[in-house]
């Protein structure tokens, strides 16, 4: 230890309200278990268990053959710029412009930029709850205030936007929703994208699970009705190609807000890895066998694991519509989920993620990730069969 050296590090205020990444958490807990010799079913994180697009595979590796591995543009690789463009105005009807696109190694970096080029210290976000564990996270990061808007799960997590509207403030500067939602696989209806976009407050639309959907639901994008007001769309590679490890995202942005986020990725970021867009490239020109063979297959997996989870004393009031996902009421079981989460991976070796992660709004409830197998939801089904009776 050098001169003047402390056993202690000075935290900003900033960072000590940051909360530990619960689904995180268990999966390291997981692994150290594994590491031990047992043998566990990761139902914690939010990761696809399918291959990666062929296509995608093989542009990475022709790109890092071919030397593709210097900086880009920090906007990202302009012909990766107009063919996210062209998806998303295909998928949505929605004119986007490659000049709204900003690409970030993943969309946790997007949501970074957008709540950084939003909100100053004190100003509000509001956030319906249950969330993204990490939205807050975000927002507190940058000196904001998450505002929770509670929703009820009877009528399957749908966002009330008169609820939300009571919560605003002179101090809310954002909005912020996902749909499909992480962790409940809530679709919020189009006449509620539209209300929420119409409340005069910049809407923040995570769109990262969309082409994740079932029973002929249908993911309303922000942009379809946006109007005249402010959004800002995230979108990635992660959860629709299976593409979590490449690290691949983006934001779309109003026109006024372009050069700001563009000035900010340059001094955080630099750019995303070039062999990674030239991947994205090839998923979008290929990936959708990918998106089809795991939506049809998560929509077999979504059913075995609600009907077991019932059949076992879980509450499910409405099966979710996206994502892949099951939020889960097991206050019957215990109302702390903390603590069950535990001794279900310590009793039955099955990893799940609490629901206080996803805000207070969620305490009481187990979050189950069905992008395993079917033996592997099968298996773990039984599991806590046996440790919840």
């Amino acid at each position: 230890m050098g001169p003047g050296a402390s056993n202690h590090v000075r935290i900003p205020e900033r960072i000590r309200s940051i909360q530990p990444f619960l689904a995180m958490e268990v999966l390291e807990q997981a692994y150290a278990m594994e590491r031990a010799g047992a043998k566990v079913i990761h139902l914690e994180i939010g990761e696809p268990d399918f291959p990666a697009p062929a296509a995608a595979v093989e542009a990475a590796r022709a790109a890092l053959a071919a030397g593709q591995t210097r900086y880009t543009d920090s906007r990202g690789l302009p012909e990766l710029r107009a063919a996210i463009a062209a998806d998303k105005t295909r998928r949505t009807g929605a004119a986007v412009d490659p000049e709204q696109v900003i690409v970030t190694s993943g969309t946790s970096p997007a949501l970074l930029l957008v709540f950084s080029l939003l909100l100053e210290p004190g100003d509000e976000a509001i956030v319906p709850a249950p969330h993204y564990a990490c939205y807050p996270n975000f927002v507190r990061f940058c000196g904001g205030v998450p505002v929770p808007v509670p929703c009820d799960p009877a009528s399957g997590w749908t966002v009330d936007p008169d609820a939300v509207r009571r919560a605003l403030s002179p101090r809310t500067r954002a909005l912020v929703v996902g749909s499909p939602a992480n962790p409940t696989g809530a679709v919020q209806p189009r006449e509620v994208m539209a209300a929420l976009a119409g409340l005069g407050v910049p809407l923040v639309s995570d769109e990262v699970y969309d082409g994740l959907v079932y029973d002929g639901a249908h993911a309303t994008s922000a942009l379809e009705v946006a109007g005249d007001a402010d959004v800002y769309v995230l979108d990635g590679f992660s959860k629709r190609y299976a593409m979590t490890g490449f690290r691949l995202g983006y934001a779309i942005a109003p026109a006024a807000a372009q050069r700001t986020l563009q000035i900010l990725a340059q001094n955080l970021f630099i750019s995303a890895a070039e062999f990674v867009q030239r991947a994205g490239l090839a998923a979008l020109a290929h990936g959708e066998p990918t998106v089809q063979a795991m939506r049809n297959a998560y929509a077999r997996r979504r059913d075995l694991l609600v009907a077991g989870l019932r059949s076992l004393g879980f509450g499910v009031a409405v099966a979710p519509r996206g994502a892949f996902y099951v939020l889960a009421d097991a206050r019957r079981f215990d109302p702390d989920s903390r603590r069950l989460a535990a001794r279900i991976l310590e009793a039955a070796h099955v990893a799940v993620t609490p629901g206080i992660d996803f805000g207070a709004a969620g305490e009481g409830f187990l979050r189950f990730c069905y992008a395993s197998s079917d033996e592997a939801l099968g298996e773990a089904l039984v599991r806590m069969g046996r440790v919840l009776a």
